[in-house]
């Protein structure tokens, strides 16, 4: 079976096109906003992939990705992102034994 990859595009500063590849999406009840994480499947200095998050409108019948601004939301996202990480170094541990 394969997975469906949900992909967007975006032109940096100069106007170069960067397709990007959505990771997850989801609502925060804490501030009842939406938020998209994504990546354009680069890298840092470390070699971790890296990894974006935007507030977006999934009603919205054209995307506009807006800046996240706030330390308390970033926290919700930072939060989310290192559950997942937790599950997924377990998850491949268990499959290594």
């Amino acid at each position: 079976m394969k997975e469906e990859r949900m992909t967007f595009k975006v032109f940096d500063e100069s106007g170069k096109e960067i397709e990007c590849e959505v990771l997850f999406t989801f609502e925060s009840e804490e501030t009842k906003k939406n938020y998209m994480v994504y990546t354009d499947n680069t890298t840092d200095e470390e070699g971790n992939t890296k990894v974006y998050a935007s507030i977006y409108d999934p009603n919205a019948t054209e995307t506009k990705l807006i800046p996240i601004e706030t330390e308390k939301e970033w926290k919700i996202i930072e939060t989310i992102l290192e559950e997942l990480q937790t599950k997924a170094t377990e998850s491949m541990n268990s499959n290594e034994q």
